[in-house]
């Protein structure tokens, strides 16, 4: 039964439930105190032992059905003779066949309709043939192969064609009889290999697409497919939940410090010298001021969509994220992100600015007369846009004013460098004014850019 529970830990992992080699021996304890009698008991503890939240014990509860689902083989029996019709000639038996034919365990099984042993047999078959160890839906065909031959239906197949060759009918009623056994036990085959797909595989599949999708490009011509958008969205939340997960936890390490020694001995000196009152020195950590200014125009909406997702999915690690998009004018989006949700703003934004000659000289100007005094020394502002301003102004001075007023100010631009400063880009003006500009045209350079924002305010 060791095996087994290692399989079923092995299962959760594939299911995204986290489980450590600590819990795994007391998943081991525990079932080794209340057995495998009593299936909802069995659930019930080791759901108590491995699962931690609530999207934990959902996973937990699909990942147990289907490892423990034990459905039962339904063989077909020859439907009896007609009334008042001949009789059906009497059936060979497999001694009548061969001795190897009357040694075979599966074609005894299969005779007898014995689905518990049919069961059994096809779970060590499987154990045998690593069935387990599947990881991607290509080799569901092999595998299924590979366990039907640990069963012996070689051999079955085999007996069937010898059993054809007897004299008179018997052989052939046995023949149909195994035959029939055989497409059951191959489709059953399949059934279990496939159950095993969804139990160690589905989720590496799916982990494989997401890291595909992570790194597809954001401005592809002809645009993402709702299909990928839909998933795409779903990953930028996945990485944004990883995101403050971390940096949760290391603010709240840096909230205990380290000793500060003068003041426990000031303390302890109300206690003749002995510190029974230990005080630890404290850091302010300031959560992140964010202000995202997105380019909106037809050629990066895309990836501020994206950005915007992702900053707002953010709720625990940023203490306040000001949103403003343009093409041509600038307005504030948090409103309409607020009443409209983060997939459908950018379409709302488009209604309002959408269609304008792109110009960031103008929209720069917009912000200076409206929104400059939110900026201060806690405050990075992410620029997301191409910097291609269709030869206006790019108003410089008021991206110097932006870089001495902020702590740090990011320009992501969805195009490669060597893109930066051709035609109407005016990337290269803009860069003396940031502290960072980087290439992001993926979710995985979008993700490790964020972290490094959430990096600068946590003290090491």
């Amino acid at each position: 039964m060791q095996h087994q529970m290692e399989d079923f830990i092995r299962a959760l992992r594939a299911a995204d439930v986290k489980v450590s080699p600590a819990e795994s021996i007391d998943a081991h304890e525990a079932v080794a105190r209340i057995g495998y009698a009593d299936r909802e008991l069995l659930k019930d503890a080791l759901c108590a032992t491995l699962a931690k939240s609530e999207d934990e014990v959902r996973r937990f509860d699909r990942a147990f059905d289907n490892f423990f689902a034990r459905d039962p083989f339904d063989f077909a029996m020859p439907p009896p003779p007609p009334e008042g019709g001949e009789a059906a000639p009497p059936e060979a038996r497999l001694e009548d066949v061969s001795e190897e034919a009357a040694g075979s365990e599966l074609a005894q099984i299969i005779l007898a309709g014995d689905s518990t042993a049919l069961t059994q047999a096809m779970e060590k078959a499987a154990q045998a043939a690593q069935v387990s160890e599947i990881r991607l839906s290509t080799q569901k065909s092999r595998l299924t192969r590979r366990l039907l031959d640990e069963m012996g239906v070689a051999e079955i197949e085999k007996i069937i064609s010898q059993a054809r060759r007897l004299e008179g009918e018997g052989g052939n009623a046995l023949a149909d009889r195994l035959e029939a056994g055989r497409k059951i036990v191959a489709a059953e085959a399949q059934r279990y290999v496939q159950r095993q797909h969804d139990l160690y595989a589905a989720e590496s599949g799916r982990q494989l697409r997401e890291e595909l999708l992570a790194r597809k490009a954001l401005n592809a011509e002809g645009g993402i497919d709702p299909v990928d958008l839909q998933m795409m969205q779903a990953l930028v939340r996945k990485m944004a939940k990883r995101l403050a997960d971390r940096y949760s936890r290391r603010r709240n390490r840096a909230r205990k410090g380290h000793l500060d020694v003068r003041r426990t001995l000031r303390q302890s000196m109300a206690y003749g010298g002995v510190p029974f009152n230990v005080v630890w020195k404290t850091e302010r950590v300031d959560k992140p001021k964010i202000i995202a200014i997105c380019d909106v125009s037809k050629s990066v909406a895309a990836a501020a969509q994206f950005l915007l997702t992702f900053l707002y999915s953010l709720n625990e690690v940023v203490d306040r994220m000001d949103a403003y998009a343009f093409s041509g004018r600038m307005i504030p989006v948090n409103q309409i992100l607020d009443e409209h949700g983060v997939d459908k703003a950018i379409l709302e934004v488009l209604k309002l600015i959408g269609f304008q000659q792109t110009d960031y000289g103008r929209a720069l100007q917009d912000f200076a007369e409206n929104h400059l005094d939110k900026l201060d020394r806690h405050t990075t502002v992410i620029f997301l846009g191409d910097a291609r301003s269709n030869y206006a102004d790019p108003r410089l001075d008021i991206m110097r004013t932006i870089h001495e007023r902020s702590r740090s100010v990011i320009w992501l631009n969805p195009e490669p460098e060597s893109y930066w400063n051709q035609g109407d880009s005016v990337m290269n003006r803009y860069l003396p004014f940031c502290h960072l500009a980087k290439t992001c045209n993926t979710l995985d350079q979008l993700e490790r850019i964020i972290e490094d924002v959430l990096r600068q305010y946590v003290p090491h």
